[in-house]
């Protein structure tokens, strides 16, 4: 494999890894969650580094349904993390404490949790788009060739499964009402075990992650009738 590769495999998953932990925010202590969004953010600028040539087509060749969800979600994805950024900045407590900003800090509060939140939706959903290439990758890791259709069977059990336990933890998290402001406060429960946090958020991962998955297949399947209809009709 070649290092490039290796290298993107490292970031991806590294900010795979972060995003669950960002969202605990309090739960992990302020100080670790600024440094980790720092990271986070730069982290998010390798990324499109190593995928440059992503810029460089964007305008090129022919949007299909897929291609077309992908960048869209793609620019919503870059919007909010300079939002993250930027008000992070504005509401830094202790790493950004130096620039003494206090004008506006309401409203990058606001602006934070409708960031974060929306994010961490459509991050999973742009990783569930590429889940054919990563699971491509994991194979070449792994070292296997044959499919297997027990093996198949079983994971989509696991991700049915994920998904269910992922649309209650979406809920009891109230993860909607951050998405639509009809709450405007997070609430920690600090007696709550961190693993069990986590736990809900790796299943609401796992759930948009299906979702981007799936209408990924969807529209595949759209496309290949359309194809079909077309050849025929030559």
């Amino acid at each position: 494999m070649m290092p490039k590769k290796i290298l993107q495999i490292i970031v991806d998953l590294s900010m795979t890894v972060m995003l669950p932990v960002l969202m605990a925010y309090s739960l992990v202590s302020e100080v670790a969650h600024e440094w980790m969004g720092i990271s986070m953010f730069i982290l998010f600028i390798i990324h499109h580094i190593l995928n440059y040539r992503w810029h460089q087509n964007l305008l090129k060749g022919r949007y299909s349904g897929i291609r077309i969800i992908g960048t869209v979600i793609n620019i919503l994805i870059f919007v909010i993390m300079i939002c993250l950024m930027v008000s992070g900045i504005m509401i830094s407590r202790y790493v950004f404490m130096f620039l003494h900003i206090s004008s506006g800090i309401s409203f990058a509060r606001t602006i934070h949790l409708l960031a974060s939140y929306w994010g961490f939706a459509l991050m999973p959903i742009h990783l569930g788009l590429h889940w054919g290439m990563l699971m491509g990758i994991a194979k070449k890791i792994t070292g296997i060739k044959e499919t297997s259709r027990i093996r198949t069977v079983f994971l989509r059990i696991i991700a049915i499964l994920l998904a269910a336990y992922g649309i209650y933890a979406f809920l009891q998290r109230k993860n909607g009402s951050y998405m639509l402001l009809k709450t405007q406060f997070v609430f920690f429960d600090f007696d709550e075990p961190l693993s069990l946090f986590f736990a809900d958020q790796l299943a609401i991962m796992g759930l948009f992650v299906c979702v981007g998955h799936y209408v990924s297949k969807l529209l595949q399947f759209i496309k290949n009738i359309i194809d079909k209809g077309s050849a025929s009709n030559i």
